[in-house]
């Protein structure tokens, strides 16, 4: 979180995550020039530039793979992947950066030695925009590298509160058409340069594979809402020993306008106070109830946005607010009052009866 423009915020968790991911990249980069060089048919070998073009390249669009795919993991496997999650635009930005260097090796080598400016000798090149065998698929990768150029620069949370979440999340769901530019890019490059079908495959694969996973991911939230209970009267949320400490109980809603999620959280030094908040994060709707109390606030497990549970609110210097719910307890179990309190309204934790005295 910040409410101010600093570069990176980088903390020990962060640090190692970056580590590992740039090893990773040199790793992969590395790996694919050798298998490349050690496979390739004596007197066939292929110049120094143009592997490292390939190379990057790839390594690019199994990044952008990996990243699209970390979202429905999360919700699948939350324990697992959650991590990953909360890193995610680290991992976008540094695989935009791979490719850049992509693009411009690529710009610099195929249209460097004409009389004309690389960029205007990439694109007038090929004008076969009739054909679609034929077709520049140098187009797709420039749209695409202009969509992540945007991502990446409007990454941090400076722009998100400027923009506005709606606006800010709306430009980032274009990371879905940059995924379809690549694919077309990468397609289109193999049929006119390669005549091997291992990267058609590959590339087929992996968007069957990220599809696959949304769908999944997907069907199973909308089986979960269909469980969702009546919005009327004190709604029955589970038993207290269903809740663990410093976690929360999620329940759905149903409502006029569909389906509304309340995450029942238990809390406090000995696990004996539950406040109930609704499920999603002010910053990108990140699921609160999958996350948990650390310090005494609720911390999303997507970007480690905090709110206090007793009123919603996010600690100062933060102003990030979320609507809060009414509790009560009877015998062992925990009611929920489905109409939501305005974002920030404070609302009296309710006590577990007998814990205070433990």
């Amino acid at each position: 979180m910040s409410v101010r423009y600093t570069w990176v915020q980088w903390n020990k968790h962060k640090k190692v995550y970056d580590l590992v991911l740039l090893l990773g990249v040199a790793a992969f980069i590395t790996v694919y020039i050798g298998v490349s060089v050690l496979t390739t048919p004596q007197g066939q070998a292929t110049s120094p530039p143009i592997l490292i073009i390939r190379a990057t390249g790839s390594c690019a669009i199994v990044m952008l793979h990996l990243i699209l795919a970390i979202g429905p993991l999360a919700r699948l496997y939350p324990s697992r992947f959650a991590p990953l999650l909360y890193n995610r635009r680290h991992f976008g930005v540094t695989m935009f950066f791979v490719a850049l260097v992509h693009a411009v090796l690529q710009t610099m080598w195929y249209g460097g030695f004409g009389v004309v400016d690389p960029i205007t000798a990439m694109f007038t090149m090929n004008t076969r925009y009739d054909s679609w065998v034929g077709f520049p698929f140098e187009a797709f990768g420039a749209l695409a590298l202009t969509i992540l150029f945007f991502m990446a620069a409007t990454s941090h949370d400076f722009w998100l509160k400027n923009l506005s979440p709606r606006w800010w999340k709306t430009l980032h769901m274009g990371v879905y058409v940059a995924y379809a530019s690549l694919v077309l890019h990468v397609a289109l490059g193999t049929i006119q340069a390669e005549r091997s079908l291992v990267y058609p495959l590959l590339i087929g694969g992996g968007a069957v594979t990220l599809i696959a996973l949304h769908l999944i991911a997907g069907v199973r939230e909308v089986r979960a809402d269909a469980g969702a209970k009546p919005a009327s009267g004190w709604v029955d949320v589970a038993s207290v020993d269903e809740i663990p400490a410093d976690r929360a109980k999620v329940v759905r809603l149903k409502t006029q306008g569909g389906c509304d999620r309340v995450a029942v959280f238990r809390h406090g030094e000995r696990g004996e106070k539950l406040s109930a908040v609704a499920n999603v994060c002010a910053h990108q709707g990140g699921p609160l109830g999958e996350g948990k109390v650390v310090d005494g606030c609720i911390t999303c497990p997507w970007h480690g946005y905090q709110y206090r549970p007793e009123d919603g609110q996010s600690p100062p210097p933060y102003t990030e607010k979320i609507p809060t719910y009414e509790l009560r307890v009877e015998g062992e179990r925990v009611m929920l009052n489905p109409e939501a309190f305005v974002p920030g309204t404070p609302i009296e934790p309710v006590v577990i009866g007998g814990i205070n005295d433990a």
